[in-house]
C-alpha cells in the first residue's frame, strides 16, 4: 500500500534531520535554506510490539512488521503560491502525498540560521498555511472558470459542477482549510475529491524543540498549541536534535540508557512513526505461524475480503471466510488451540470490518 506522509516545513527547521532519523537514510541536513531541493524518500518500518510477542508464541521463524513511506520535501518561504523559492517544486511535492507532517521550529539557537531571523512558530505555521491554501484558491478558481464554459451548454450536470466549485471556492475564500469543508452529498464529495487539494490533506503537527523542552514544552510551544485548538490535529514534541544523537546507539540497551536519561520512554521518532500511520487512516491486522509472523496494512474500514486481497487477489477473489482472533485473546491464552478451545476464535463472513490488532486467517477457494 504505497501512501506517503510528506515532511514539510520552513527551511531549515530541521526536516532533514528527522526525516535521517526516521530513516537513518543519511539526507542531507544543512544549516542554511534550500538545502533539500529534491524531495528525499525513504520506507520506514512501524514500530509494533505485537508482532513481536505473536512471534515469541508461536515460535515463529520470520517477522515483518508494516511500513510507510515518508518525503522529506524541500522548504517553502512566503511567495511560494506565487512560485518564489522553491515553491512550485514544493507545491507539486506535496499534491502527491497522502499526509502531512508539518515541522514547526520552537528552539532558540544562534548558530542555527532561521530564515525570517527570528523564532516565531505560530508565525511560521500560518506562512505555510497561507502557501498552501492560496495555492488551492487558484486551483479551484481555474476549476470555476472551466465549468462556466462548460455550463454555457444549459446541461443540468455542468451547471451543478459549477455551483459546486463555487461553493468550495467561497469556504476556501474565508480562509478555512479544504479539510474543514463538508461535502454534502457523493456528487459534491467526487468534484471536492478531483481537485486533490493541498489543504484537504491531514496535518500532524511536530514541534522541534530543545533537549530540556521534549516533555515540558516551552513558550513556543505553548503558543502554537493554543493556536491549533480549534483544527482537531494532532502535536507532537520531540528534538531533532536527540533523535540525531539515538542513531549513533547500535546497543538497545545503551540507547534505552539514553532515553532514560532524557527522561524519556521511546524514540520521539517512534511517536512519529506511528502518528503518520495513524494519521493515514490506517489500521493493522496480524498474521501468525511458525514460518512468518507479519503486521499488514488496510484503510480503517476495510471488510475482511479487502484485507485478504492486501495478503493476495486470488485470496479476495475466493475468499469464503475468516477465522478472527482478537490479539489480547491470542495473548491470555498462549496458543490459536487454545483459544479455540476457549471458544474465542469468531468465524466472519464478508461484511466482517477489520479491527486494528486483528490476528487474522483466511479460507479461500480459486
Amino acid at each position: 500500500m504505497a501512501l506517503k506522509s510528506g515532511i514539510v516545513g520552513l527551511p531549515n527547521v530541521g526536516k532533514s534531520t528527522l526525516f535521517n532519523a526516521l530513516t537513518s537514510a543519511g539526507a542531507l541536513a544543512a544549516n542554511y535554506p534550500f538545502a533539500t531541493k529534491d524531495p528525499n524518500v525513504g520506507i520506514i518500518t512501524v514500530p509494533d510490539e505485537r508482532v513481536d510477542v505473536l512471534g515469541k508464541l508461536v515460535k515463529t521463524r520470520n517477522k515483518v512488521y508494516t511500513t510507510v513511506e515518508i518525503v522529506d520535501i524541500a522548504g517553502l518561504i512566503k511567495g511560494a503560491s506565487q512560485g518564489e523559492g522553491l515553491g512550485n517544486q514544493f507545491l507539486a511535492n506535496i499534491r502527491e502525498v497522502d499526509a502531512i507532517l508539518h515541522v514547526i521550529r520552537c528552539f532558540d539557537d544562534n548558530n542555527v540560521v532561521h530564515v525570517d531571523g527570528s523564532i516565531d512558530p505560530v508565525r511560521d505555521k500560518e506562512i505555510i498555511d497561507t502557501e498552501l491554501l492560496l495555492k488551492d484558491i487558484e486551483t479551484v478558481e481555474k476549476r470555476v472558470e472551466k465549468y462556466k464554459k462548460y455550463a454555457k451548454s444549459g446541461k443540468k450536470d455542468d451547471i451543478k459542477k459549477l455551483e459546486i466549485a463555487q461553493k468550495i471556492l467561497s469556504f476556501l475564500g474565508q480562509e478555512s482549510a479544504a479539510r474543514e469543508y463538508v461535502p454534502e452529498n457523493e456528487e459534491e464529495q467526487a468534484i471536492f475529491r478531483e481537485m486533490m487539494l493541498l489543504t484537504a490533506k491531514p496535518v500532524l503537527y511536530i514541534l522541534n524543540v530543545d533537549e530540556d523542552s521534549v516533555i515540558t514544552g516551552n513558550k513556543y510551544t505553548e503558543a502554537l498549541e493554543d493556536r491549533v485548538k480549534g483544527e482537531n490535529a494532532e502535536i507532537i514534541k520531540i528534538s531533532a536534535g536527540i533523535e540525531a544523537d539515538l542513531i549513533g546507539f547500535d546497543n538497545p540497551e545503551e540507547k534505552m540508557m539514553f532515553l532514560e536519561e532524557m527522561g524519556l520512554q521511546e524514540p520521539g521518532v517512534n511517536r512519529v512513526i506511528k502518528s503518520s500511520y495513524k494519521l493515514l487512516n490506517l489500521i493493522t491486522f496480524l498474521t501468525a505461524g511458525e514460518k512468518e509472523t507479519r503486521a499488514w496494512t488496510v484503510h480503517r474500514g476495510a471488510t475482511a475480503p479487502q484485507a485478504a486481497g492486501v495478503i493476495h487477489t486470488d485470496f479476495e477473489k475466493g475468499f469464503i471466510r475468516a477465522e478472527v482472533i482478537k490479539y489480547d485473546d491470542f495473548v491470555e491464552y498462549g496458543s490459536e488451540h487454545a483459544v479455540k478451545e476457549a471458544g474465542k476464535m469468531n468465524v466472519e463472513g464478508k461484511d466482517y470490518v477489520v479491527q486494528d490488532g486483528d490476528v487474522m486467517h483466511f479460507r479461500f477457494n480459486v
